[in-house]
């Protein structure tokens, strides 16, 4: 089968990866399944794997196929599986775990102490074939897209993750802001709309962000490159402030907005990430606000967000592209070139 491989590291994404010629994976282990690959989404995440910034935190044997928002039919099954058969369309969760370690007792899913994660760790998804496992499966109803929901394996459930935790702690006549409209923000938008009742602020540079912003459910958007943050959540909050930032861009820029915009006792969550948290404890202390991470989501809550997509709550925006152009697709997200998903049909 043909798979798009990324041999060394680079900064050059014009010709990261190379389509090779590998064998087809099998389901060799008894809970194995093997996916025939009809949407693989396209991340951020993977340019930062070609750059090597997940070498210290993820164990990597080049060479290694990437893609890890997956989604397609059933093609084989392994001896003990029962949840899904040949020909079932699934999506699949982003990891593959054990089921005994405790943090997958607890639900933990993406702290699994014997975690596989294909397209960072193991061969991913842009190829033709996807071994995975069965915990890490979910059957999809009938009428949903296997090539539009891909992304949703880690962009939206990323997303979801960070709005459900946020949802708990927000109340009618709070205030929201979601920094960043682009391929995870776009999806947080709308989750944030669909799971709380909020009034929410959408922050952008692009005016075509804003207007899909605008467009799914966003009270109001602000541009930083003509507007200042502060001052704009500072008027439509009658200077409260927002009890929850959804940060998508996690750049310096992004993070450094939190002292001035959160609310006291609201949290400022760095979902986006390459910059840094820059803050004296004493601003932390004065504002009674936290900062807090969010790492993709568990297997549970891809399936509750399966159901917001076949409710139609949520709407993924994705551009197609044939596993020939991966390497055009990468440069377009290097340079901001690409609105909402690219998704790779092999």
């Amino acid at each position: 089968m043909q798979a798009a491989r990324l041999h060394e590291y680079t900064e050059e994404m014009e010709d990261a990866l190379s389509i090779d010629e590998v064998d087809e994976p099998q389901a060799e282990a008894p809970d194995g399944v093997v996916v025939e690959v009809e949407g693989a989404g396209w991340c951020q995440t993977d340019n930062h794997v070609i750059e090597g910034q997940w070498a210290e935190y993820m164990p990597q044997d080049l060479p290694m196929t990437l893609g890890h928002e997956n989604a397609g039919r059933v093609v084989e099954v392994g001896d003990d599986v029962t949840m899904v058969e040949e020909g079932d369309p699934v999506i699949c969760h982003t990891v593959m775990t054990c089921g005994t370690c405790r943090p997958c007792r607890l639900g933990d899913d993406m702290h699994c102490e014997d975690l596989a994660f294909p397209g960072l760790s193991t061969d991913g998804g842009f190829a033709d074939y996807l071994r995975t496992n069965e915990r890490a499966v979910i059957p999809l109803p009938d009428g949903v897209s296997t090539v539009d929901i891909a992304p949703h394996a880690d962009a939206g459930i990323t997303a979801y993750h960070a709005v459900k935790r946020a949802s708990r702690e927000l109340n009618p006549g709070d205030h929201a802001v979601v920094i960043g409209i682009g391929g995870l923000g776009h999806i947080g938008l709308q989750c944030l709309d669909a799971m709380s009742p909020v009034t929410i602020t959408a922050v952008d540079m692009k005016d075509e962000a804003l207007s899909m912003a605008d467009d799914l459910g966003a009270h109001h958007t602000i541009d930083p490159g003509n507007e200042d943050v502060a001052s704009e959540i500072e008027a439509i909050t009658d200077g409260v402030g927002a009890r929850s930032v959804l940060d998508f861009v996690g750049a310096d820029e992004t993070t450094a907005l939190a002292p001035e915009i959160v609310a006291a006792g609201g949290a400022h969550t760095v979902i986006g990430y390459g910059g840094h948290v820059h803050q004296p404890s004493q601003a932390l202390v004065n504002g009674d606000f936290s900062y807090r991470g969010s790492l993709v989501g568990n297997y549970t809550e891809l399936q509750e967000l399966v159901a917001l997509v076949e409710r139609g709550d949520v709407d993924l925006r994705t551009t197609r592209y044939g596993l020939d152009e991966i390497n055009d697709v990468a440069a377009k997200l290097e340079h901001g070139e690409i609105e909402g998903r690219a998704v790779i049909t092999p």
